[in-house]
């Protein structure tokens, strides 16, 4: 027969399979201290759980660590659930763990101290965000055990105290695996009816594993989430529990979360009594101010004699008419006086008469204008006329026409008015009053030059 040889794969998966077929192994609970704890970013968690004997290496998944009730650290004594199995890859066997809680009441502690101080970060526990009381609730919810000595406490009270106030009770369980979702439910129930005023929710004392379902972080946070105010009353005076932290008020027991959630009856009714009184005494101190006012009233002169008062009246009345009407006279006649004045006024400045003011004005204006610009044409004529007379008297034609000409070069461009502007042989035109004669120079002869050389040089 030939022997079958498996590969390290094989012999590895074998081996898995084995374990996770065994009951014991597939699911197990051990006791043991973390160490070389590593909290990857993936939210894995790897770590060896040791004893003073022996060690195993450990993983637990995020999807099983997100429910933790408390942070593994570093040398934390715990008890954890979980199969054991084979890692294939490096032939390894493992504790997978699904379940872990502190070992022990110092790790309970540990437990909750962590979930207080990561809830209190988070402002769970600020001091502004816890609502008053109602004064006067109509409806008080309970939630607690039915059958313990705190629901029988806190009905007696409230009975006693308020027997107006309808109880609501929502049993729930207070200690054990169920204990938190079952509390989580009542107050989100008892939210979602919207009946109760206030909630109590507690019950009475026991050790720290029987009171833990109320450090459990469900219930903080269904406390903080709750729309109507809540009062934690755990256990005796020494008990602090995180819902203590997370309520909006802490009550020592149950017995005294009852006094706090209601006023007492026979108080208020001590009080509107006081009130009563108080108020009998205001009115009948004002009953007595009314009564002396009427006496002083009833003993004036003016009730005693009415109609001295009426005559006196009636007198200021006639003396303030005499003068009404002496005034009303005189501010008639100012009136008529100014009437008068304005009625001259208007007659003065009557649309005829100005109109015919200016027309007269009109027509002495248009009279001095017409003299005027005949005397401006007169006087422009005749300086015309001895403009003209100059000019004719001024003119070269008048000058030819008693005997002299006009010399101009060939062209005719320029006048020659001296020697200097021509030479002998120079063609030039001279200008007569009837013609133009064309001739040219033969001879110059300057001014006083005697000696008829004929070039005046």
């Amino acid at each position: 027969m030939e022997q079958k040889i498996f590969s390290i794969k094989e012999l590895n998966r074998y081996i898995r399979m084995k374990m996770e077929s065994d009951t014991l192994l597939s699911d197990v609970w051990i006791r043991g201290e973390i160490s070389n704890f590593t909290h990857h970013s993936s939210g894995h968690m790897y770590f060896t759980l040791k004893d003073k004997d022996s060690r195993i290496k450990s993983i637990m998944f995020a999807s099983h660590n997100q429910r933790l009730p408390f942070i593994p650290k570093e040398g934390t004594r715990v008890i954890a659930r979980g199969n054991v199995s084979v890692y294939e890859r490096d032939g390894q066997y493992q504790f997978y763990a699904t379940q872990m809680q502190p070992d022990g009441i110092g790790s309970l502690y540990l437990a909750f101290e962590q979930l207080k101080q990561k809830l209190d970060a988070e402002g769970l526990f600020a001091p502004q965000r816890k609502r008053p009381l109602p004064a006067f609730p109509r409806v008080i919810g309970v939630i607690t055990s039915p059958t313990g000595a705190a629901v029988r406490d806190v009905l007696t009270t409230l009975a006693r105290r308020y027997p107006q106030a309808a109880v609501v009770l929502h049993p729930v369980l207070v200690q054990g695996k169920g204990a938190a979702p079952s509390i989580v439910n009542a107050i989100r129930t008892m939210n979602a009816l919207g009946e109760a005023d206030v909630l109590i929710v507690g019950r009475g004392g026991g050790s720290l594993e029987e009171l833990w379902a109320f450090n459990e972080e469900a219930v903080a946070r269904s406390i903080y989430d709750s729309a109507i105010p809540v009062i934690s009353a755990v256990g005796h005076e020494t008990d602090f529990t995180i819902a203590d932290f997370v309520a909006d008020l802490r009550a020592a027991t149950p017995t005294a979360a009852a006094e706090l959630a209601v006023p007492h009856a026979a108080e208020l009714r001590e009080q509107l009594r006081q009130r009563e009184r108080v108020l009998q005494q205001g009115l009948q101190h004002q009953l007595r101010q009314a009564q002396q006012r009427l006496q002083r009233l009833a003993a004036s002169p003016a009730l005693r004699q009415p109609r001295r008062s009426l005559l006196q009246h009636a007198e200021r009345l006639d003396m303030l008419k005499a003068r009404l009407v002496r005034r009303m006279r005189a501010q008639a006649e100012l009136t008529g006086g100014a009437h008068a004045r304005l009625h001259q006024q208007l007659l003065r400045y009557h649309p005829q008469d100005a109109l015919a003011l200016a027309r007269r004005r009109q027509q002495d204006a248009d009279r001095l204008l017409r003299s005027a610009m005949t005397g401006i044409l007169k006087e422009k004529s005749q300086q015309l006329s001895y403009g003209i007379r100059q000019l004719d008297a001024l003119s070269p034609l008048k000058v030819m026409a008693r005997g002299y000409s006009l010399v101009y070069d060939e062209k005719e461009q320029r006048l020659v008015k001296s020697l200097k502007d021509v030479e002998p042989g120079d063609l030039v035109k001279v200008k007569l009053t009837d013609g133009v004669l064309d001739c040219q120079v033969w001879g110059m002869r300057g001014e006083g030059d005697e000696d008829g050389d004929g070039t005046g040089l």
